[in-house]
């Protein structure tokens, strides 16, 4: 138990270490040994892990999605703008959501990993129109999948410009912008008028999250021994 708990920790630390490397060199750049030294683990347990430079970088564009993870919202359009907040403040403060960012663009990017993540926020947000259109909080004319390809694209276009003209400082402020402009052309006004988008709902949004990740990490090990998991792990992967 003890043993896959610190495996655990070893992967999200290799991670995040991985991350913080290829948001500042780039892919092409980043190195095994850069990563390891920041990661402070042995080259055995990074390729336990990740076999290759690249798997770390898939590792990397699929935890992103872990990162801005939100409890289910009963307004849909609510959810979507929480997401893209919540999105707005992990890229500035979290090296795995922005390297994923850095990752997933770029034409040598898409070469490489064949651009799914962009495509998967794409799906991700085409769902969310398609319950919010469900509940009737979309205008009668909006086509949920056009609609969701251009906010993932405006929302990247917002994004790109915030990193490259402020360092990412004013993003939130920016996708609140962003979204101000965009939600009046497919929410129904009855919808539009009790939805929250503001600078401080990202803060709020933050605050739910790492209470959600106090009470998950609380009730893990209980869950994790219920279940009866045992996973034997080679102790070079710790």
């Amino acid at each position: 138990m003890a043993q896959q708990e610190r495996a655990i920790r070893t992967r999200h630390a290799i991670l995040k270490a991985a991350a913080s490397v290829f948001d500042e060199r780039g892919y092409e750049a980043a190195t095994i040994g850069e990563i390891l030294t920041r990661a402070g683990v042995t080259k055995g347990a990074l390729y336990f892990h990740f076999p290759s430079k690249q798997a770390l970088a898939e590792g990397v564009l699929n935890a992103q999605f872990a990162e801005v993870s939100l409890a289910p919202r009963v307004c849909k359009l609510q959810e979507l703008v929480d997401t893209g907040l919540l999105t707005a403040d992990r890229m500035r403060r979290d090296p795995v959501v922005s390297a994923a960012a850095r990752l997933s663009l770029g034409q040598e990017m898409r070469t490489l990993f064949g651009g799914q993540a962009v495509s998967l926020w794409i799906a991700t947000t085409e769902k969310v129109l398609h319950e919010a259109k469900a509940q009737g909080e979309l205008l009668p004319h909006v086509d949920p999948a056009a609609s969701a390809w251009i906010v993932s694209a405006a929302w990247t276009g917002v994004q790109v410009y915030s990193h490259t003209l402020s360092d990412r400082a004013d993003l939130v402020e920016r996708v609140v912008s962003l979204f101000e402009h965009l939600l009046p052309s497919i929410a129904v006004p009855a919808v539009l008028s009790r939805l929250v988008v503001t600078p401080e709902r990202a803060d709020e949004i933050v605050r739910e999250i790492e209470q959600r990740a106090r009470d998950e990490a609380e009730r893990a090990p209980e869950s994790v021994q219920a279940f009866g998991l045992r996973t034997r792990v080679p102790a070079d992967a710790e």
